[in-house]
């Protein structure tokens, strides 16, 4: 187990690590032996949400890992079909109940869901979740710009972080920019480009060079551009593997060139503006 992980340090003043374990599409028993791999790797991560209907076996080894929870950083969010001040509020009383803990570190709105309009009575519970210190810190997902700037016009609040699909394919060079002059931290889902990107030219290249894996690369690529970032595997010899980066460096060049591999048409999950349509 690696212990020189970096933190990064919310706006809030809170920390939380660099690089988490993600659980999306882990279901039923395979989430328990995942996250037991992950933590004896050296993960205090765990990224989760009430729509991967996984949160109770995420509870069950959070219960079991014999890692006391105060030395874990737990994420969570709230679904689309519970936005709403209330709704909000007893949907995330409802993943508390299922993960079996009295707080989370950070709660996320899972998508903007712009159509409905009702992010901002989201994020207002969200706020107060907050202050209630159920909800140590707050962030969102998937919001763009314009999502982000009416929470700072209606509210003066700003997220912890925004997690959204980005790896090198699709950097999302914009948004980040936003992040930074307001200092909103940047996490990424789909890190790997859901392993599209392992098998480009320059990230098996710089992989044979380096004597790392794609994965490796890659992953260094966002601890590197300062990103938080949650991979997500099942497989306890990967899990490992996606950990031990902590003596793998990309030099500028390296750097350079998988910025490069940025594409107009990279992105692969859906539009944040569409989402659900």
């Amino acid at each position: 187990m690696s212990n020189n992980q970096p933190y990064i340090t919310f706006h809030d003043g809170r920390r939380a690590p660099q690089l988490g374990q993600g659980t999306w599409q882990l279901t039923g028993e395979a989430v328990i032996p995942a996250l037991q791999a992950a933590v004896e790797a050296g993960y205090r991560s765990i990224d989760t949400a009430a729509s991967y209907e996984n949160e109770a076996e995420v509870g069950r080894a959070i219960a079991q890992c014999g890692i006391p929870r105060e030395a874990l950083f737990v994420a969570t969010k709230v679904w689309n079909d519970r936005h709403g001040h209330d709704s909000t509020k007893s949907a995330f009383q409802e993943s508390l109940d299922r993960l079996g803990l009295d707080y989370v570190d950070l709660y996320l709105i899972h998508w903007p869901v712009p159509r409905g309009k009702r992010y901002l009575d989201t994020w207002e519970a969200l706020i107060q979740l907050r202050d209630e210190g159920r909800a140590r810190s707050i962030g969102v997902c998937n919001f763009q710009t314009g999502h982000l700037q009416r929470l700072l016009d209606s509210t003066g609040v700003l997220p912890v972080v925004n997690q959204i699909e980005l790896h090198p394919y699709f950097q999302q060079a914009e948004l980040r920019a936003y992040h930074a002059d307001h200092g909103i931290l940047t996490e990424a889902w789909s890190p790997l480009g859901r392993t599209q990107v392992l098998q480009d030219p320059v990230i098996l290249e710089l992989a044979h060079q380096l004597r790392a894996t794609p994965a490796q690369v890659v992953l260094r690529w966002h601890i590197q551009m300062e990103h938080m970032v949650i991979p997500k595997s099942s497989n306890p010899a990967r899990i490992q593997e996606n950990f031990n980066l902590w003596n793998l460096h990309l030099d500028e060049a390296a750097m350079a060139r998988i910025a490069a591999l940025d594409r107009a048409d990279g992105r692969i999950g859906p539009d944040p503006e569409k989402f659900p349509a």
